[in-house]
């Protein structure tokens, strides 16, 4: 599923234009967005939580060159699974 395919399924069920339902979804993604940017973390009943977690900084290597390489420690994106869409997953 993409986001086209989302937007369409909003748009399935609450009716309205197309363009209403893309700026509902484009509201959900931008607030989940700026929420984990502030270093906060969303939680969505029966989905899950998005949160952020620190990545240390680390010594890799260059594919091309095997020349190594500092990565800088960086913020990264992080989704833990709810029980609920753990189990509707499974079957």
């Amino acid at each position: 599923m993409n986001k086209s395919s989302l937007v369409d399924k909003v748009h399935q069920a609450l009716g309205g234009t197309k363009v209403d339902a893309e700026k509902a979804v484009d509201t959900i993604v931008d607030s989940i967005i700026d929420t984990l940017k502030g270093g906060g973390e969303v939680s969505v009943a029966g989905l899950g939580i998005f949160s952020t977690k620190m990545r240390a900084a680390r010594q890799a290597r260059n594919p091309r060159t095997g020349d190594p390489i500092q990565v800088p420690a960086m913020r990264v994106p992080k989704f833990r699974a709810a029980k609920a869409l753990k189990e509707a997953v499974r079957g």
